[in-house]
C-alpha cells in the first residue's frame, strides 16, 4: 500500500472553528517574532506553559518549558499551576492535555490545523459501525485498545466498551490487559504498532486487518476468527521507512546502529538493532558512547534536535534526505504560536480546545486503566 501525502483537507479536523493567522502575523521576520514571544511570555509569565512535543520544529521548541511525548507532555501541564497550557503538538494531544489537566486550566493549540491524519483514519462512526459487525459475529468479547494517537471520542468508546488506551511502550501490557478481561482484541488506529505488539507476544499469527475504507474488505465473520483485529491505520512518516534503507545505512557504515519507532512496518523493526518510542530513542542517543553512529527511523526534527543536543554521538537519518516531517506538526508555525500568546496578552484566548464532558469522564477511564497496567 502507497503512503498517502495529506494536504489541507477540512474533512481531515475534528474541530470546526479554523481562525486563519491574522495578515499583520504572516509575513513576520525570525527575530521580531522571537523578540514578541518572548516579550508576551515575561507579561504572562507562570500563567503560561508551552509545550514541545519532541517532533516540533527548532522555532517551537526553543520556547517551551517542556519537551517530549504527548501523554508526558500532558502530565506536565498537569503538575503546573498555569492557567494557560499552549500546546505544540496536535489535536489529539491537546485533548488529552484538556482530558487530565484542571477545569480551570484552558488548554490552546496555535493552529487548529494541527490535526494528526492517522488520528482521523478511526473517526468514531467508522468504529461504531465496525463494531457493529464486529460482535455481531461472535459470542466472545472484544476489548478495544486505541493507541494515544487519537482523539477524545475513541478513547471514550474504548472505556465504554471495557477497553483502555496504550502508549507506544506499554502496548504489550495493554494487549495483556486485554487478553485477561477478554478473548480478542480490536487494536486502533495503528497497524504496524499493533503488529509490532502482537509479534513481542508471540500471536502474529493470529492477527488479521480491518479496512473501514474498503466496503468488500474483510469479512466479520472471518475477521473474528482471529486473536487481534488491526485497523487499517498508519502514520505517514513512520511507514515511509523501508527496510532498503537499514540495508543502504549498514553498507554505507557497518557500525552503524539503527533504532525505530515501533509505528514502522514489521520489516523494519525486524531490521532495527533497538526499537522503541520517542523517549527511548531519546535516552538511547544520550546514553550513547562519543563516536557511535546511531540512525534514527522517526520524525525527522527530533533526529535534528538529538544532532543537535549530542554532538559527540554522529545522529543521521534513517532514510537520509527522504525522510519527512509530520505535516500536521508543520501547522503549528511561530508566527500561530506569536498570535495567540500575544492574544492572551490581550485577554482572548483563541484556538481552546474543550473535550465535551461526557467524552472526558470516559476518556479519563480509559486513561486510567492504562495507568493501572
Amino acid at each position: 500500500m502507497e503512503t498517502a501525502e495529506f494536504e489541507t483537507d477540512l474533512s481531515l479536523f475534528k474541530y470546526d472553528n479554523l481562525e486563519q493567522l491574522p495578515p499583520a502575523y504572516r509575513e513576520l521576520e525570525a527575530d521580531e517574532r522571537t523578540e514578541r514571544i518572548e516579550g508576551a511570555l515575561e507579561t504572562l509569565g507562570d500563567d503560561v506553559v508551552i509545550l514541545g512535543h519532541n517532533y516540533q520544529r527548532r522555532e517551537i521548541v526553543e520556547h517551551a518549558d517542556f519537551i517530549g511525548d504527548s501523554y508526558q507532555l500532558s502530565v506536565e501541564a498537569a503538575e503546573s499551576d498555569a492557567d494557560y497550557v499552549i500546546f505544540g503538538g496536535v489535536t489529539f494531544m491537546a485533548e488529552s492535555a484538556d482530558i487530565i489537566t484542571d477545569d480551570d486550566q484552558s488548554v490552546i493549540l496555535p493552529s487548529m490545523e494541527a490535526s494528526c491524519p492517522m488520528a482521523g483514519m478511526a473517526e468514531a462512526l467508522q468504529v461504531d459501525a465496525a463494531w457493529a459487525e464486529l460482535t455481531a459475529e461472535t459470542d466472545e468479547t472484544i476489548i478495544p485498545i486505541t493507541y494515544m494517537n487519537s482523539y477524545a471520542d475513541l478513547k471514550a468508546f474504548c472505556a465504554e466498551q471495557g477497553g483502555l488506551v496504550c502508549t507506544s511502550s506499554n502496548a504489550h501490557e495493554a494487549f495483556e490487559y486485554a487478553f485477561e478481561k477478554g478473548d480478542k482484541v480490536l487494536f486502533l488506529p495503528d497497524k504496524h504498532l499493533g503488529e509490532n505488539t502482537a509479534h513481542r507476544l508471540g500471536i502474529e499469527d493470529e492477527t488479521v486487518e480491518w479496512d473501514p475504507w474498503d466496503p468488500a474488505g474483510t469479512d466479520a465473520a472471518a475477521a473474528v476468527e482471529n486473536d487481534v483485529i488491526l485497523w487499517e491505520g498508519y502514520c505517514q512518516v513512520h511507514e515511509r521507512f523501508s527496510a532498503d534503507h537499514i540495508a543502504q545505512v549498514r553498507a554505507d557504515d557497518p557500525d552503524a546502529n539503527i533504532i525505530v519507532h515501533p509505528e514502522c512496518r514489521r520489516e523494519v523493526v525486524e531490521a532495527a538493532d533497538v526499537v522503541g518510542s520517542t523517549a527511548t530513542i531519546c535516552e538511547t542517543v544520550a546514553e550513547a558512547d562519543p563516536g557511535e553512529t546511531w540512525a534514527i527511523g522517526t520524525e525527522i526534527h527530533l533526529t535534528q534536535h538529538l544532532k543537535r543536543w549530542h554532538p559527540e554521538v554522529d545522529v543521521i537519518p534513517l532514510c537520509g534526505d527522504a525522510c519527512m516531517d509530520c505535516n500536521a506538526m508543520r501547522q503549528i508555525d511561530p508566527n500561530y504560536l506569536t498570535w495567540v500568546l500575544e492574544e492572551l496578552v490581550a485577554g482572548r484566548e483563541r484556538n481552546v480546545i474543550e473535550v465535551a464532558p461526557e467524552e472526558k469522564e470516559l476518556a479519563q477511564v480509559a486513561l486510567d486503566r492504562m495507568l493501572e497496567i
